[in-house]
């Protein structure tokens, strides 16, 4: 369906708003920054700040969403004769070999890191972000496997996927923090990804393979 005028004028000063905020907080800190002045410097109200933005944490972290599913979406897309952890694994490789800052490979990150570990809200909203691509997953593999609701293999599979994730996103952050190149930092995720596949079970490996039509 197309964009209306009033969609893309509304998407257009959400992301405006939200660059602003993330030029101020990556200048002088998250904590340090009020939504009074973010609305001052984008030269709106407060309110309509919070219409946008139920919460501060949201102008820093505007692209959860697309997190919060990613895990999922990569499931539902494994193509057939692979798991579902392979189709993560699968991704997450091309991902990293891209050097994509999807993933965080990207120069300036360890600005966007260091705003995140000053400010235990924006690191309590990460936290919490994780638990939702956790259980995202967990429900989306029920879905697939046609799991029933008792069933506890869906979760432990998705703790183990998710836990793939979670550490190739840590790598990269502290790596990057650290003032490492991309590129360098790409390769050693690499090898990395190899060595936690070694470690999954074959029953890990093997879960929700799709059947070839």
């Amino acid at each position: 369906m197309t964009e209306g005028l009033r969609e893309r004028k509304k998407r257009q000063t959400r992301q405006y708003i939200s660059d602003i905020a993330t030029g101020l907080f990556l200048e002088r800190g998250f904590d340090a920054v009020t939504v009074a002045e973010i609305a001052e410097a984008a030269d709106v109200s407060v309110n309509t700040v919070y219409n946008y933005f139920p919460a501060k944490e949201d102008l820093f972290l505007d692209r959860s969403k697309g997190v919060v599913d990613r895990l999922s979406r990569w499931v539902r897309g494994r193509e057939d004769g692979e798991s579902a952890a392979a189709a993560v694994l699968r991704e997450l490789r091309d991902e990293v070999q891209a050097v994509s800052p999807r993933v965080g490979l990207i120069e300036g990150y360890d600005r966007f890191m260091r705003v995140v570990h000053d400010a235990p809200a924006l690191r309590s909203r990460l936290w919490g972000i994780a638990q939702e691509v956790l259980e995202s997953l967990d429900e989306t593999l029920r879905e697939e496997v046609g799991a029933s609701v008792g069933d506890p293999l869906p979760t432990l599979i998705a703790g183990q996927i998710n836990w793939v994730h979670q550490t190739v996103v840590a790598v990269i952050g502290r790596e990057m923090m650290a003032g490492r190149n991309p590129g360098e930092v790409s390769r050693e995720v690499l090898v990395l990804l190899d060595e936690m596949e070694e470690l999954l079970s074959e029953k890990v490996l093997n879960y929700a393979v799709r059947a070839a039509e």
